[in-house]
């Protein structure tokens, strides 16, 4: 008998494919044969997956970008995926499909659920994404990253937390070295595709912190390509040690480097903190839909473990205040740090592949 298949469908950005990852990781773990169904963007975030994982390249399109034309040819092209996808699932037939979010996962969750496929959804965040709202109802279980998830009627809701990469997991709990006289490192994210108000308004933040808390501080920020430049000069003008880079690929070493880490707060970037447990400064993306950074955000803030500044109130005095007062109270730094800590869920991944294979043995008994 062969191995089991698990199919993993996910969008083209961090938030969906770095959960997805974590999933792929724990089920080859297990013995599992794993594909990967995404798109060409999606694509550019599979370097980091274990080699072993095959990656199909599936049409898919989205609504939310492009002129008319664009968005007429939106459901021809989503059909052509599922149809494709339907036709290599007969011929290699999955154990269970698991959908991350994101219209790249149209195709296979869509084919699966034509196919009477099992099929489940994992949602980052707390409110569901629009590809996750169309399939809630459609698959055996939504596992919910944040806690409790805005779900429809007849979805069955499952907190699960948001898995971690191995890389994260390898981190998780690391020792805190509180802010004091000497040096310290600030992590500023952007989420996978950078934030430009955070390359607008950190910088100056910094270089308006006192001369003795500046001295000691060291910056690693991600920054879209389109401000890196401006945004390197800046901090070399006002002699702030900086690395600047449009994406790190070494986050999570960063992460348990820092004192402080500023950052929007997508699911993935959330996890991530509270699982090697570090003080935070969040500022949610207003445009996210249904506002969901906020309700990724809430967990962190009312343990104590983060502060969040809505957009409109993120200018350069308000976040020099929130650092300042961060990095010249050592023991409340401390605190923040364990506080994450205790929002975290490390567990997240083996709570989810749990699933999967409840799923899969379902469809065997």
């Amino acid at each position: 008998m062969g191995k089991p298949y698990l199919l993993i469908a996910a969008g083209g950005t961090g938030g969906h494919m770095f959960p997805a990852q974590a999933l792929a990781e724990a089920m080859l773990n297990k013995g599992w044969r794993v594909r990967l169904s995404t798109d060409e963007r999606g694509a550019r975030y599979t370097g980091a997956f274990p080699q072993t994982v095959e990656i199909v390249e599936v049409a898919s399109a989205t609504f939310a970008r492009g002129g008319l034309a664009a968005k007429a040819l939106v459901g021809p092209r989503i059909a052509g995926g599922v149809a494709s996808m339907a036709f290599q699932m007969m011929r290699d037939k999955p154990d269970a499909v698991v959908g991350f979010g994101g219209y790249p996962s149209i195709p296979a969750l869509g084919a699966a659920t034509m196919l009477k496929i099992p099929r489940m959804i994992h949602e980052q965040n707390g409110v569901l994404g629009r590809v996750n709202q169309l399939f809630a109802t459609r698959v055996a279980n939504v596992a919910c990253g944040v806690w409790p998830t805005d779900l429809p009627e007849g979805a069955n809701g499952i907190h699960t937390g948001n898995p971690v990469r191995a890389a994260v997991l390898e981190r998780e709990a690391a020792g805190y070295i509180p802010p004091g006289d000497y040096p310290m490192s600030i992590l500023v994210m952007g989420g996978s595709q950078g934030a430009r108000i955070l390359s607008d308004i950190v910088p100056g933040a910094i270089a308006a912190l006192p001369d003795d808390l500046r001295s000691h501080i060291r910056v690693a920020h991600q920054a879209r390509d389109e401000d890196g430049e401006r945004v390197t000069a800046f901090y070399a003008e006002h002699g702030i040690r900086a690395e600047v880079k449009p994406f790190f690929d070494d986050v999570p070493r960063r992460m348990s480097d820092a004192q402080l880490v500023i950052s929007r707060s997508g699911a993935s970037s959330v996890a991530d903190i509270s699982v090697i447990g570090r003080p935070s400064i969040l500022i949610p993306f207003a445009a996210a839909a249904g506002d969901h950074q906020t309700a990724n955000a809430r967990g962190l803030v009312q343990a104590g473990g983060a502060i969040m500044i809505p957009e409109n109130a993120l200018d350069v005095p308000a976040l020099t205040e929130q650092i300042t007062a961060v990095l010249t109270n050592p023991e409340a730094a401390q605190k923040m740090a364990h506080a994450a800590l205790s929002t975290g869920a490390p567990d997240a991944t083996e709570r989810l592949t749990a699933l999967v294979e409840q799923l899969a043995q379902k469809e065997t008994t």
